[in-house]
């Protein structure tokens, strides 16, 4: 798969600018930030998947997407913690870096399509609650997610193969905190021009493709949330989308500023911007976005603790 021919085997990834106290304060900040992401959104899994009262297609698809934001920050944080704690000793291999590229991609496109299918569910539940049992049963669910998480990892095949074909001969220095596309194609001694065209299109595609659906659905979500009489039942239905509403504006703002543009390489600073939108802020806000305002998961996850605390005590 990848040609080492006059292209550099390694990668020296340079992360972030700044001094050894700078490194030291951005590296407890996002530790602090990662350890929170994996608990928290541990705690939406164990919580989903030990609680009947949370065995709807709504929870089902949130215990996904934790799953999702779990993996896909641990594709690159740690390594990044480990060279702000460690400066001068970020080297990854050509492999590893196509590896760690490939997961974030596809994990990414999954979460996407899977933002998609959330976005569709609270369309059902709201504008047509009388069937919703009937459209979203288990089988439904389980195949949509499935399929979510295959086109993920079949979609990022080609992307990621065309651009490790790439010969990288002009440095081996990248200057992101982990193997961005963008910075790997500056490095480049190839003509990168139609594969950055495909790459614009698919991401296009993708991101576009999944948008869509989830815009078409709120709209006909607010139209008919407006039209409830009681101030209390639209307060009721708008608090059961404003969550997924909120993650969805975060989320679909970064990607679209990281790949939906004609020319993938930009400058490295806006990129490190964007991408930690995408792999620290956004996994480290999903818990709190979808849980804080739920009551149902907060019953749930008391109920939890208090049979917990029962088993500790006899």
């Amino acid at each position: 798969m990848l040609r080492n021919s006059s292209s550099a085997a390694e990668f020296f990834l340079l992360g972030f600018p700044g001094s050894k106290e700078v490194h030291h304060v951005l590296f407890a900040t996002f530790f602090f930030l990662y350890s929170v992401t994996v608990m928290g959104n541990t705690v939406i899994i164990v919580t989903v998947c030990v609680d009947k009262c949370l065995h709807s297609p709504m929870y089902f698809f949130l215990g996904h997407l934790s799953v999702l934001e779990i993996l896909i920050t641990s594709t690159a944080v740690p390594f990044m913690l480990w060279g702000l704690l460690l400066p001068k000793t970020q080297t990854i291999s050509l492999t590893a870096c196509a590896a760690q590229l490939y997961l974030y991609l596809s994990l990414g496109t999954s979460e996407l399509a899977l933002m998609g299918v959330m976005a569709v569910d609270r369309y059902v539940a709201v504008c047509n609650p009388l069937r919703y049992n009937i459209i979203m049963n288990s089988h439904t669910c389980i195949w949509v997610v499935i399929i979510s998480w295959v086109f993920g990892f079949f979609s990022e095949i080609w992307p990621v193969y065309a651009t490790f074909q790439l010969t990288f001969c002009k440095s081996n220095l990248l200057d992101h905190f982990y193997c961005d596309r963008g910075q790997l194609l500056k490095l480049s001694c190839d003509d990168t021009l139609f594969t950055e065209f495909i790459l614009f299109l698919m991401a296009v595609f993708i991101i576009i493709g999944s948008l869509i659906p989830t815009i078409v659905s709120y709209t006909y979500i607010i139209s008919t949330i407006l039209k409830i009489p009681s101030a209390s039942g639209r307060r009721k239905s708008f608090s059961t989308c404003a969550s997924h509403f909120t993650y969805v504006m975060i989320a679909y703002g970064s990607c679209l500023f990281l790949y939906v543009k004609p020319k993938q390489t930009q400058a490295a600073e806006y990129n490190r911007v964007a991408s930690l939108l995408v792999l620290v802020v956004t996994p480290f806000l999903n818990p709190f976005i979808f849980t804080l305002r739920n009551d149902k998961f907060i019953q749930a996850f008391g109920d939890g603790m208090k049979r917990c605390y029962q088993l500790l005590k006899d």
